[in-house]
Protein backbone atom coordinates (compact mmCIF):
# COMPACT_ATOMS: atom_id res chain seq x y z
CA UNK A 1 0.00 0.00 0.00
CA UNK A 2 1.50 3.39 -0.77
CA UNK A 3 1.68 6.25 1.90
CA UNK A 4 -0.35 8.31 0.53
CA UNK A 5 -3.38 5.48 0.65
CA UNK A 6 -2.64 4.50 3.71
CA UNK A 7 -3.15 7.76 5.13
CA UNK A 8 -6.14 8.12 3.25
CA UNK A 9 -7.38 4.94 4.78
CA UNK A 10 -6.77 5.77 8.21
CA UNK A 11 -8.42 9.49 7.46
CA UNK A 12 -11.39 7.74 6.29
CA UNK A 13 -11.51 5.11 9.13
CA UNK A 14 -11.52 7.79 11.71
CA UNK A 15 -14.75 9.70 9.66
CA UNK A 16 -16.19 6.48 9.78
CA UNK A 17 -16.08 6.39 13.44
CA UNK A 18 -16.29 9.39 14.30
CA UNK A 19 -20.16 8.97 12.93
CA UNK A 20 -20.79 6.19 15.43
CA UNK A 21 -18.42 7.05 18.56
CA UNK A 22 -21.28 8.87 20.46
CA UNK A 23 -23.08 5.96 20.55
CA UNK A 24 -20.55 4.04 22.79
CA UNK A 25 -21.21 6.36 25.80
CA UNK A 26 -18.30 5.66 27.80
CA UNK A 27 -14.26 5.91 26.47
CA UNK A 28 -13.69 1.80 27.29
CA UNK A 29 -16.42 0.90 25.00
CA UNK A 30 -15.43 3.30 22.27
CA UNK A 31 -12.06 2.52 22.41
CA UNK A 32 -12.92 -1.34 22.36
CA UNK A 33 -15.74 -0.76 19.29
CA UNK A 34 -13.27 0.71 17.24
CA UNK A 35 -10.63 -1.64 18.17
CA UNK A 36 -13.16 -4.29 17.30
CA UNK A 37 -13.52 -2.40 13.97
CA UNK A 38 -9.49 -2.50 12.78
CA UNK A 39 -9.56 -6.06 13.66
CA UNK A 40 -12.16 -6.78 11.37
CA UNK A 41 -10.59 -5.07 8.60
CA UNK A 42 -7.07 -6.39 9.53
CA UNK A 43 -5.46 -9.54 7.18
CA UNK A 44 -6.32 -11.81 10.03
CA UNK A 45 -7.32 -14.99 9.00
CA UNK A 46 -10.26 -15.52 11.21
CA UNK A 47 -12.21 -12.14 12.96
CA UNK A 48 -13.24 -14.29 16.11
CA UNK A 49 -12.50 -12.36 19.68
CA UNK A 50 -8.87 -14.22 19.66
CA UNK A 51 -7.14 -12.97 16.68
CA UNK A 52 -9.04 -9.85 16.82
CA UNK A 53 -7.58 -9.27 20.23
CA UNK A 54 -4.20 -10.28 19.34
CA UNK A 55 -4.62 -7.81 16.08
CA UNK A 56 -5.36 -5.20 18.38
CA UNK A 57 -2.17 -6.16 21.04
CA UNK A 58 -4.16 -7.68 23.84
CA UNK A 59 -3.29 -10.73 25.50
CA UNK A 60 -6.55 -12.06 25.85
CA UNK A 61 -10.02 -11.65 24.24
CA UNK A 62 -12.20 -11.01 27.28
CA UNK A 63 -12.24 -6.75 26.08
CA UNK A 64 -13.54 -8.21 22.51
CA UNK A 65 -15.85 -10.39 23.77
CA UNK A 66 -17.03 -7.78 26.39
CA UNK A 67 -18.28 -5.66 23.66
CA UNK A 68 -20.82 -7.71 22.59
CA UNK A 69 -21.78 -9.45 25.34
CA UNK A 70 -21.92 -6.50 28.26
CA UNK A 71 -21.18 -3.22 27.86
CA UNK A 72 -23.99 -0.73 26.98
CA UNK A 73 -24.76 0.30 23.23
CA UNK A 74 -27.39 0.11 21.20
CA UNK A 75 -27.15 -1.38 18.05
CA UNK A 76 -29.78 0.06 16.24
CA UNK A 77 -28.11 3.25 16.74
CA UNK A 78 -24.90 2.09 14.79
CA UNK A 79 -26.77 1.07 12.07
CA UNK A 80 -29.22 4.37 11.80
CA UNK A 81 -25.30 6.30 11.26
CA UNK A 82 -24.34 3.26 9.14
CA UNK A 83 -26.97 4.16 6.92
CA UNK A 84 -26.49 7.82 6.39
CA UNK A 85 -22.86 6.74 5.85
CA UNK A 86 -24.05 4.68 2.73
CA UNK A 87 -26.68 6.96 1.52
CA UNK A 88 -24.32 10.01 1.94
CA UNK A 89 -21.61 7.77 -0.87
CA UNK A 90 -23.66 5.51 -2.60
CA UNK A 91 -27.14 6.93 -2.87
CA UNK A 92 -28.48 8.17 -6.18
CA UNK A 93 -31.82 8.23 -7.83
CA UNK A 94 -31.05 4.61 -9.09
CA UNK A 95 -30.65 3.28 -6.07
CA UNK A 96 -32.85 -0.63 -5.13
CA UNK A 97 -33.64 -1.69 -1.92
CA UNK A 98 -32.19 -5.62 -1.86
CA UNK A 99 -33.28 -8.43 0.98
CA UNK A 100 -31.73 -11.35 0.99
CA UNK A 101 -30.86 -13.95 3.81
CA UNK A 102 -27.95 -15.96 4.51
CA UNK A 103 -27.32 -18.97 6.88
CA UNK A 104 -24.82 -19.42 9.69
CA UNK A 105 -23.84 -23.08 10.51
CA UNK A 106 -23.42 -23.50 14.04
CA UNK A 107 -23.11 -26.85 16.52
CA UNK A 108 -25.08 -27.06 19.28
CA UNK A 109 -28.29 -26.09 20.55
CA UNK A 110 -27.56 -23.09 22.58
CA UNK A 111 -26.93 -20.20 19.92
CA UNK A 112 -29.93 -17.78 19.57
CA UNK A 113 -32.89 -18.98 17.36
CA UNK A 114 -30.47 -21.98 16.07
CA UNK A 115 -31.78 -25.07 14.37
CA UNK A 116 -32.03 -27.36 11.69
CA UNK A 117 -33.98 -25.46 9.09
CA UNK A 118 -32.58 -24.44 4.96
CA UNK A 119 -29.97 -22.70 4.26
CA UNK A 120 -29.77 -21.07 1.19
CA UNK A 121 -26.28 -20.66 1.17
CA UNK A 122 -25.55 -24.46 1.64
CA UNK A 123 -28.20 -24.76 -0.36
CA UNK A 124 -29.60 -27.89 2.01
CA UNK A 125 -31.65 -28.22 5.42
CA UNK A 126 -28.72 -28.03 8.68
CA UNK A 127 -28.01 -26.63 11.88
CA UNK A 128 -27.57 -23.06 11.17
CA UNK A 129 -28.82 -19.57 12.32
CA UNK A 130 -30.63 -17.36 9.50
CA UNK A 131 -30.01 -14.15 8.92
CA UNK A 132 -32.28 -11.61 6.73
CA UNK A 133 -29.98 -8.94 5.65
CA UNK A 134 -31.17 -5.54 3.62
CA UNK A 135 -28.67 -3.80 1.54
CA UNK A 136 -28.42 -1.02 -0.75
CA UNK A 137 -27.21 -0.97 -4.45
CA UNK A 138 -27.06 1.53 -6.74
CA UNK A 139 -24.86 2.35 -10.02
CA UNK A 140 -21.79 3.37 -7.58
CA UNK A 141 -21.63 -0.08 -5.17
CA UNK A 142 -23.76 -1.52 -2.57
CA UNK A 143 -23.14 -2.17 0.52
CA UNK A 144 -25.42 -4.04 3.76
CA UNK A 145 -27.55 -1.14 5.83
CA UNK A 146 -29.58 -3.38 7.94
CA UNK A 147 -30.05 -7.16 9.29
CA UNK A 148 -32.16 -9.12 11.76
CA UNK A 149 -31.82 -12.57 13.25
CA UNK A 150 -35.08 -14.66 12.50
CA UNK A 151 -35.90 -16.76 15.72
CA UNK A 152 -37.91 -20.08 14.39
CA UNK A 153 -41.50 -20.54 16.43
CA UNK A 154 -39.68 -23.22 18.37
CA UNK A 155 -37.49 -20.83 19.91
CA UNK A 156 -40.36 -18.06 20.55
CA UNK A 157 -42.72 -20.75 21.97
CA UNK A 158 -39.66 -21.42 24.86
CA UNK A 159 -39.60 -18.58 27.16
CA UNK A 160 -36.77 -20.05 29.36
CA UNK A 161 -34.48 -21.17 26.35
CA UNK A 162 -34.75 -17.26 25.11
CA UNK A 163 -34.02 -15.67 28.39
CA UNK A 164 -30.61 -18.17 28.58
CA UNK A 165 -30.30 -16.57 24.41
CA UNK A 166 -30.96 -13.18 25.34
CA UNK A 167 -33.56 -12.37 23.72
CA UNK A 168 -36.11 -9.67 25.04
CA UNK A 169 -39.38 -10.81 26.63
CA UNK A 170 -41.29 -9.02 24.52
CA UNK A 171 -39.76 -10.56 21.37
CA UNK A 172 -42.73 -12.35 19.36
CA UNK A 173 -42.66 -14.58 16.38
CA UNK A 174 -41.76 -13.06 12.79
CA UNK A 175 -41.62 -14.71 9.18
CA UNK A 176 -39.00 -13.96 7.44
CA UNK A 177 -40.80 -11.88 5.57
CA UNK A 178 -42.01 -9.62 8.38
CA UNK A 179 -38.31 -8.71 9.31
CA UNK A 180 -37.65 -7.73 5.83
CA UNK A 181 -40.89 -5.27 5.73
CA UNK A 182 -39.82 -3.75 9.31
CA UNK A 183 -36.40 -3.16 7.99
CA UNK A 184 -37.63 -1.76 4.61
CA UNK A 185 -39.80 0.90 7.01
CA UNK A 186 -37.16 1.84 8.48
CA UNK A 187 -35.01 2.41 5.66
CA UNK A 188 -38.16 4.42 4.01
CA UNK A 189 -38.66 6.27 6.69
CA UNK A 190 -35.53 7.64 7.27
CA UNK A 191 -34.94 9.16 3.41
CA UNK A 192 -33.23 6.44 1.56
CA UNK A 193 -33.60 7.10 -1.61
CA UNK A 194 -34.82 4.31 -3.41
CA UNK A 195 -37.81 3.93 -5.59
CA UNK A 196 -37.95 0.18 -6.14
CA UNK A 197 -37.04 -3.47 -3.97
CA UNK A 198 -36.16 -6.98 -4.89
CA UNK A 199 -35.84 -9.69 -3.53
CA UNK A 200 -36.30 -14.11 -4.25
CA UNK A 201 -39.18 -16.71 -3.78
CA UNK A 202 -39.47 -16.32 -0.12
CA UNK A 203 -40.60 -12.67 -0.17
CA UNK A 204 -42.15 -12.48 -3.73
CA UNK A 205 -44.57 -15.94 -2.74
CA UNK A 206 -45.88 -13.91 0.48
CA UNK A 207 -49.14 -12.10 -0.95
CA UNK A 208 -49.13 -10.17 2.52
CA UNK A 209 -45.40 -8.61 1.99
CA UNK A 210 -46.60 -7.85 -1.50
CA UNK A 211 -49.53 -6.31 -0.58
CA UNK A 212 -47.26 -4.02 2.60
CA UNK A 213 -45.14 -2.89 -0.83
CA UNK A 214 -48.16 -2.15 -2.69
CA UNK A 215 -48.70 0.22 0.53
CA UNK A 216 -45.54 1.67 1.13
CA UNK A 217 -45.70 2.50 -3.05
CA UNK A 218 -42.40 1.23 -3.15
CA UNK A 219 -41.93 -0.58 -6.96
CA UNK A 220 -40.63 -4.16 -6.48
CA UNK A 221 -39.75 -6.82 -8.97
CA UNK A 222 -39.81 -10.33 -6.93
CA UNK A 223 -39.12 -14.16 -7.73
CA UNK A 224 -41.80 -16.10 -7.54
CA UNK A 225 -42.85 -19.62 -8.27
CA UNK A 226 -43.90 -20.33 -12.00
CA UNK A 227 -46.64 -22.51 -10.62
CA UNK A 228 -48.49 -19.36 -9.58
CA UNK A 229 -51.24 -17.90 -11.01
CA UNK A 230 -51.70 -14.56 -12.30
CA UNK A 231 -54.57 -13.03 -10.72
CA UNK A 232 -55.04 -12.80 -7.00
CA UNK A 233 -55.53 -15.93 -5.14
CA UNK A 234 -54.03 -18.13 -7.38
CA UNK A 235 -56.88 -17.12 -10.08
CA UNK A 236 -56.08 -17.44 -13.95
CA UNK A 237 -53.68 -19.09 -15.38
CA UNK A 238 -50.30 -19.96 -14.29
CA UNK A 239 -47.31 -18.01 -15.13
CA UNK A 240 -45.66 -20.89 -16.95
CA UNK A 241 -48.06 -21.31 -19.28
CA UNK A 242 -48.92 -17.71 -19.83
CA UNK A 243 -44.92 -17.60 -20.64
CA UNK A 244 -45.49 -20.87 -22.81
CA UNK A 245 -47.61 -18.73 -25.39
CA UNK A 246 -45.47 -15.96 -25.16
CA UNK A 247 -44.68 -14.87 -29.01
CA UNK A 248 -40.90 -14.64 -30.03
CA UNK A 249 -40.64 -11.34 -30.51
CA UNK A 250 -40.97 -10.89 -26.74
CA UNK A 251 -37.99 -11.57 -25.70
CA UNK A 252 -35.25 -9.41 -25.73
CA UNK A 253 -31.44 -9.88 -25.28
CA UNK A 254 -31.07 -7.70 -22.00
CA UNK A 255 -27.78 -7.20 -19.46
CA UNK A 256 -28.75 -7.37 -16.30
CA UNK A 257 -26.04 -4.96 -15.40
CA UNK A 258 -22.87 -4.09 -14.12
CA UNK A 259 -24.57 -5.25 -10.59
CA UNK A 260 -25.02 -8.76 -12.29
CA UNK A 261 -21.33 -8.64 -13.90
CA UNK A 262 -23.20 -7.97 -17.35
CA UNK A 263 -24.72 -11.28 -17.70
CA UNK A 264 -26.75 -11.41 -20.37
CA UNK A 265 -30.14 -13.21 -20.64
CA UNK A 266 -33.26 -13.08 -22.63
CA UNK A 267 -36.11 -11.43 -21.24
CA UNK A 268 -39.61 -10.63 -21.51
CA UNK A 269 -41.78 -8.52 -19.81
CA UNK A 270 -46.16 -9.09 -20.26
CA UNK A 271 -48.82 -6.74 -18.46
CA UNK A 272 -51.15 -8.45 -16.01
CA UNK A 273 -54.38 -7.12 -15.52
CA UNK A 274 -55.25 -5.01 -12.62
CA UNK A 275 -56.70 -7.01 -9.34
CA UNK A 276 -59.89 -6.12 -7.09
CA UNK A 277 -59.47 -3.66 -4.92
CA UNK A 278 -57.19 -1.87 -6.93
CA UNK A 279 -57.60 1.77 -6.40
CA UNK A 280 -57.68 3.45 -10.07
CA UNK A 281 -55.12 5.80 -11.48
CA UNK A 282 -55.10 9.30 -11.05
CA UNK A 283 -56.07 9.82 -14.01
CA UNK A 284 -56.35 6.35 -15.81
CA UNK A 285 -52.40 5.81 -17.38
CA UNK A 286 -51.46 8.80 -15.45
CA UNK A 287 -48.35 9.74 -13.42
CA UNK A 288 -50.04 8.39 -10.71
CA UNK A 289 -50.87 5.07 -11.97
CA UNK A 290 -49.35 2.11 -10.81
CA UNK A 291 -49.55 -1.36 -12.66
CA UNK A 292 -48.26 -5.17 -12.40
CA UNK A 293 -46.25 -7.24 -14.31
CA UNK A 294 -44.74 -10.65 -15.39
CA UNK A 295 -40.85 -10.89 -16.38
CA UNK A 296 -39.38 -13.89 -17.51
CA UNK A 297 -35.49 -14.46 -17.33
CA UNK A 298 -34.46 -17.33 -19.59
CA UNK A 299 -30.86 -18.34 -19.90
CA UNK A 300 -29.58 -18.04 -23.35
CA UNK A 301 -27.79 -21.32 -23.43
CA UNK A 302 -30.78 -23.53 -21.70
CA UNK A 303 -34.43 -22.03 -22.44
CA UNK A 304 -35.89 -23.91 -20.54
CA UNK A 305 -34.25 -22.63 -17.61
CA UNK A 306 -36.59 -19.78 -16.97
CA UNK A 307 -37.27 -17.62 -13.44
CA UNK A 308 -40.41 -15.74 -13.15
CA UNK A 309 -40.96 -11.93 -11.72
CA UNK A 310 -43.83 -10.60 -10.05
CA UNK A 311 -43.41 -7.00 -10.41
CA UNK A 312 -45.16 -3.53 -9.42
CA UNK A 313 -44.49 0.10 -10.35
CA UNK A 314 -45.29 3.35 -11.98
CA UNK A 315 -46.88 3.03 -15.49
CA UNK A 316 -44.96 3.70 -18.81
CA UNK A 317 -41.36 1.30 -16.49
CA UNK A 318 -39.57 -0.49 -18.92
CA UNK A 319 -38.30 -3.93 -19.14
CA UNK A 320 -34.74 -2.71 -18.92
CA UNK A 321 -35.49 -0.94 -15.76
CA UNK A 322 -37.18 -3.88 -14.49
CA UNK A 323 -34.32 -6.04 -15.65
CA UNK A 324 -31.48 -3.60 -13.71
CA UNK A 325 -33.74 -3.99 -10.62
CA UNK A 326 -33.51 -7.59 -10.63
CA UNK A 327 -29.99 -7.31 -11.55
CA UNK A 328 -29.76 -5.72 -7.84
CA UNK A 329 -30.07 -9.07 -6.45
CA UNK A 330 -26.54 -10.63 -7.37
CA UNK A 331 -24.92 -7.09 -5.84
CA UNK A 332 -26.31 -7.89 -2.51
CA UNK A 333 -25.67 -11.64 -2.59
CA UNK A 334 -21.73 -10.29 -3.54
CA UNK A 335 -22.59 -8.10 -0.41
CA UNK A 336 -22.99 -10.76 1.28
CA UNK A 337 -20.42 -13.24 0.22
CA UNK A 338 -17.74 -10.26 0.79
CA UNK A 339 -18.58 -9.33 3.80
CA UNK A 340 -18.17 -12.86 5.10
CA UNK A 341 -14.83 -13.17 3.04
CA UNK A 342 -13.37 -9.40 4.04
CA UNK A 343 -14.50 -8.58 7.37
CA UNK A 344 -16.03 -11.90 8.81
CA UNK A 345 -19.36 -11.24 8.93
CA UNK A 346 -19.48 -15.28 10.06
CA UNK A 347 -16.90 -15.85 11.88
CA UNK A 348 -18.18 -14.60 15.29
CA UNK A 349 -18.65 -16.67 18.88
CA UNK A 350 -21.26 -15.53 20.19
CA UNK A 351 -24.54 -17.22 21.03
CA UNK A 352 -26.90 -14.38 22.99
CA UNK A 353 -29.48 -12.24 20.83
CA UNK A 354 -27.62 -8.92 21.31
CA UNK A 355 -23.93 -10.20 20.62
CA UNK A 356 -24.95 -11.76 17.40
CA UNK A 357 -26.55 -8.16 16.20
CA UNK A 358 -23.79 -6.55 17.96
CA UNK A 359 -21.12 -8.18 15.79
CA UNK A 360 -23.23 -8.23 12.49
CA UNK A 361 -23.15 -4.39 12.82
CA UNK A 362 -19.64 -4.12 13.34
CA UNK A 363 -19.02 -6.06 10.47
CA UNK A 364 -21.34 -4.45 8.21
CA UNK A 365 -19.73 -0.84 9.29
CA UNK A 366 -16.34 -2.50 8.29
CA UNK A 367 -17.78 -3.80 4.92
CA UNK A 368 -19.58 -0.44 4.21
CA UNK A 369 -16.06 1.16 4.58
CA UNK A 370 -14.48 -0.85 2.32
CA UNK A 371 -17.32 -0.19 -0.34
CA UNK A 372 -16.69 3.20 0.09
CA UNK A 373 -13.28 3.39 -0.06
CA UNK A 374 -13.45 1.44 -3.39
CA UNK A 375 -15.61 4.19 -4.88
CA UNK A 376 -13.19 7.03 -4.02
CA UNK A 377 -10.61 4.47 -5.55
CA UNK A 378 -12.25 4.43 -8.73
CA UNK A 379 -12.87 8.43 -8.79
CA UNK A 380 -9.21 8.65 -7.85
CA UNK A 381 -8.16 6.26 -11.02
CA UNK A 382 -10.49 8.42 -13.10
CA UNK A 383 -8.97 11.61 -12.26
CA UNK A 384 -5.26 9.99 -12.91
CA UNK A 385 -6.72 9.46 -16.43
CA UNK A 386 -7.96 11.99 -17.97
CA UNK A 387 -11.00 10.98 -20.49
CA UNK A 388 -9.76 13.40 -22.85
CA UNK A 389 -6.88 13.55 -25.02
CA UNK A 390 -4.76 16.99 -25.41
CA UNK A 391 -4.68 18.64 -28.36
CA UNK A 392 -2.11 17.70 -30.79
CA UNK A 393 0.90 19.82 -31.93
CA UNK A 394 0.74 19.30 -35.36
CA UNK A 395 -2.41 20.13 -38.12
CA UNK A 396 -2.61 17.34 -40.11
CA UNK A 397 -4.42 17.49 -43.81
CA UNK A 398 -7.53 15.34 -43.99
Amino acid sequence: MRADDARSRTVGLDELFGRVAGRFGRVEPRRQARAYLVGLLAPVERKNGWQLAEAAGEARPHRMQRLLNDMRWEHREVRADLRDYVVEHLGGPDGVLVVDETGFPKKGDQSAGVRRQYSGTAGRVENCQLGVFLAYASARGCALIDAELYLPESWIGDPARCARAGIPEQTRFATESDLAAAMLDRALDAGVPAGWMTADETYGDDREFRRHLEHRRIGYVLAVPGSRSIGPGDTGPRFDTVTADAPPRAWKRVSAGRAAEGLMYDWAMATLPPWPGDPPGDPPGGQDAWQRWLLIRRTIADPRDLVYHLCFGPTGTTIEQLVRVAGARRAAEECLRAAKNEVGLDHYQVRRFDGWHRHITLAMLAHAYLAVSAVHARRARAARSPSHRPESAVSWHL
